[in-house]
This record gives structure tokens, C-alpha cells and sequence, in this order.
């Protein structure tokens, strides 16, 4: 949630923004309207309570006619009072709902444009040419049934379209990821955490998932929790309802949690293999700092993310997302693209958004300092999305034979082993 006095002091700034996204300016003109209406109907009532006192002490000092009127103009009041009352709840609803549905404010320098606008900002190594090596690459599903990493077959018998199996080597790959993303994010200070997978609707609420992104979440009506899609809800949720002490920003947190997403748009989008999947594990960074830092921890997230695919030898390129393409709370987003071979194009494997104070505000997140409390600000970035990053390495370091050369970086965590093997 944005600060409700830029709608007072700047509305021309929210609806800028608005524009950037794409979304209804008409929005911003409602929401000023509502606030006047909300502050009116607050005013109004705050006066009533305000006679409504000063009559209470009238009524101890008159006497006879005096006493019967102030006593009657007591009952006139308290009537109003609670109107009064449920006009400015209803206002404050209103306005509440309205403020709800308005995502964060995109910074002025995004680029415009929406999903199909790519702004690419760097491009990190040099994809293989497989012509000139003599084959032609095999996709990541065909490669991992080589290696037995991959049943997908058993998955939809087990739980439908987009679920799957890792077995084998596939398992040992994805353990094999996980330690490797946690030595580092352990290297960059960051405080693992095993956070839950479900969660009341106040934590997803709070971080904006369920706002335009509602349809991709699953709920449990019976118990109402909701399945997280990434485990920046719960890390978002941690400390929730909590003031913390400037001294202790900026907290960087690194979870491991499974990830729920109903896909609802996507019918007929990568429906082959393991890219579009309902579930998948993720390794995932949060941060939550003062605002002041919160550009330069976005950037840092983004040094992180580069980091990491770059030790798995995988060519990619950072791009600026499009003011069009944002999710409700951040305010600037980076995607991290990899290579893949056998389609030809680069593919998203992880992302970084800096939401600035508005997951704060939704969840009351705030800090203390010298001037005082205020909200703080919190920012996520994937680090390792299990599946992606399993399909990335098994089509860039496909080999001619069906094996697959296992970079530097992760031998370590698969017993040294150079090439993981076809079965047979």
C-alpha cells in the first residue's frame, strides 16, 4: 500500500504511474475522492463525539428546564453519533478496498511496455553453437528420461497435468542445487530459513498475491490457508505486526520452501517437461531494510542472482522489466534470462523486485531510529527456481552421447562426478 498523502500532495505522480502499468487512471481520481469523503465523514463524527462530550458534562451542572433540554439535545446526539459512526466506517471501507486494488508506485525511470517488451540490460556469456559440434540438442525432458532424472508420466498418473517426478541423479541434482545456493547465500550473510508453506489470507494479502495474481493461488476453503507461491509471502509475513530497531537493517533472509502455482492463464503454454509446473522447490532471498537502502539491496540481489547462474557456466541476460509486466508490489523488477538451446531464445530462471514500502505497509512492518517509527522496506529475489535451473543445465551442458557436463561449482555436492551418465 502506497502512502495515502501522495494522493493529497501528488496525485499526478500515482497516475503516472498507473500509466506506466497500464492500469485505470480513473483509479486515483476515485481514491482522492473516496479519502476526502473518508476524512469528511471522520471530521464529522470526531465533532459529534466532541458535543457529545461536552453535553455529558452540561447535563451534571443544569437544573430543571435547562436540564430537560440539554438531556434531549443528549439523545438527538447520540443518534447522530452512531450514524455518524457507520458513515465514516463505511467511508474508511471504501476507501480501504479502493487503496487495495492500487499496486505500488513504479519508479519514473522504468521502461515502458508491456510482457513482450524485453529491455535487456546485459547479456553474460556466449550460447553454444551445437551445428558446429556435429548434433543436433535434445530438450530437457528427453535428456533427463535419458539420465532417469525425470518421470512425468508417473507425475500425471499421481496428480495430474504439470506435476513430475525427480528421481534419481534428477533428485540428487535438485539436493545438489539447494546446497549450493545456501553455501552461498551463507557466504552473503543471509540467515537460512525453512519457512511454511501454507499461510492465513492476511500474509497473502499483505504481500499482493492476492490481488491480480489471485487466480494463480490455491486455497483451502476448510481450514482458509493458502498454498504459497513463493516463499516470499511467509519471509514477507515474519515480521509482521513488529517494529524493528534501525540497528538491526538491513535482515537478509534465504528460504527453501515448495511452491504452488495453479498456472490458470497458461493452458497450452509449456506443457512440455518441467518449465510450467503447478509445484516446484525454490531457493529464495528476502530483505528487509530501511528505505533509504533499498535500491542499492535491490542491486545487491541482482549481483547475487548474476553470481550464481554464472557458476553454472548457463549464458543469460539481465533485463529491466516493463512498468506493463510488474506484479502489484514491486516497483522495479529485474529477470534474469537463460539460454535455451533447443528453443532458441533466452527464458526466465529467476527475478528480483524491490517493493519499497509497500508490503510494509500492507503487513505493518516498520522500524525505529532517531526520528522515530516508520514503515520499512523489503525487497526478494529468486536464487534458485529447482526446475528451471535443472532444465538450464541439462540443455546447455548436453553432450553428443546423452550425457551432461556437471559445472565446477556443483561437483562438490555430487561426489565429484564430471558428467552425469545416461542408464543405458
Amino acid at each position: 500500500m502506497i502512502d495515502p498523502k501522495l494522493l493529497r500532495t501528488n496525485p499526478d505522480l500515482v497516475r503516472r504511474s498507473q500509466e506506466a502499468r497500464g492500469e485505470s487512471v480513473e483509479l486515483v481520481d476515485q481514491l482522492v475522492g473516496a479519502d476526502e469523503s473518508r476524512r469528511s465523514a471522520i471530521a464529522a463524527f470526531e465533532n459529534l463525539r466532541a458535543e457529545q462530550k461536552e453535553l455529558g458534562k452540561q447535563v451534571a451542572r443544569a437544573q430543571g428546564e435547562e436540564k430537560a433540554a440539554v438531556l434531549a439535545r443528549t439523545r438527538e446526539v447520540a443518534v447522530q453519533v452512531k450514524a455518524a459512526q457507520v458513515t465514516a466506517d463505511a467511508a474508511g471501507a471504501t476507501f480501504d478496498d479502493l487503496m487495495k486494488a492500487l499496486p505500488n508506485l513504479v519508479f519514473e525511470d522504468v521502461p515502458r511496455g508491456g510482457e513482450d517488451d524485453l529491455f535487456v540490460l546485459e547479456t553474460v556469456g556466449a550460447p553454444r553453437d551445437f551445428a558446429a559440434e556435429g548434433f543436433t540438442p535434445r530438450d530437457h525432458l528427453e535428456i533427463g528420461e535419458l539420465l532417469g532424472a525425470i518421470d512425468m508420466a508417473r507425475g500425471a498418473k499421481v496428480s495430474g497435468s504439470r506435476f513430475y517426478f525427480l528421481t534419481g541423479i534428477g533428485a540428487r541434482l535438485e539436493f545438489a542445487l539447494l546446497n549450493l545456493a545456501m553455501s552461498k547465500a551463507l557466504g552473503w550473510g543471509f540467515t537460512p530459513v525453512i519457512p511454511p508453506a501454507l499461510v492465513k489470507p492476511s500474509a497473502m494479502e499483505g504481500t499482493g498475491f492476492l490481488g491480480q495474481a489471485a487466480q494463480d493461488v490455491y486455497h483451502l476453503p476448510a481450514d482458509d490457508l493458502y498454498l504459497v507461491g513463493t516463499s516470499e509471502v511467509a519471509l514477507a509475513a515474519y515480521h509482521s505486526e513488529e517494529i524493528l530497531d534501525a540497528a538491526s537493517l538491513p535482515r537478509h533472509y534465504v528460504g527453501y520452501s515448495p511452491c504452488f502455482r495453479r498456472e490458470a492463464g497458461s493452458y497450452g503454454k509449456d506443457t512440455r517437461g518441467i518449465f510450467r509446473v503447478h509445484w516446484f522447490d525454490k531457493v529464495e532471498m528476502f530483505v528487509c531494510c530501511d528505505p533509504a537502502e533499498a535500491e542499492a539491496e535491490h542491486q545487491l540481489l541482482l549481483g547475487f542472482e548474476k553470481e550464481f547462474i554464472t557458476s553454472l557456466e548457463i549464458p543469460f541476460q539481465v533485463l529491466d522489466v516493463a512498468g506493463g509486466d510488474l506484479g502489484l508490489s514491486a516497483a522495479r523488477k529485474y529477470d534474469c534470462y537463460g539460454w535455451l538451446p533447443t528453443q532458441d531464445r533466452y527464458r526466465e530462471i529467476t527475478s528480483t523486485s524491490n517493493c519499497t514500502e509497500f508490503q510494509a505497509r500492507r503487513l505493518n512492518i516498520r522500524m525505529r531510529d532517531g526520528d522515530g517509527v516508520r514503515s520499512a522496506a523489503t525487497l526478494n529475489g529468486t536464487l534458485c527456481a529447482m526446475t528451471r535451473m535443472i532444465i538450464m543445465l541439462l540443455e546447455n551442458h548436453q553432450q553428443a552421447d546423452g550425457s551432461v557436463y556437471v559445472p565446477a561449482a556443483l561437483r562438490p555436492y555430487l561426489d565429484g562426478m564430471e558428467y552425469l551418465r545416461p542408464l543405458s
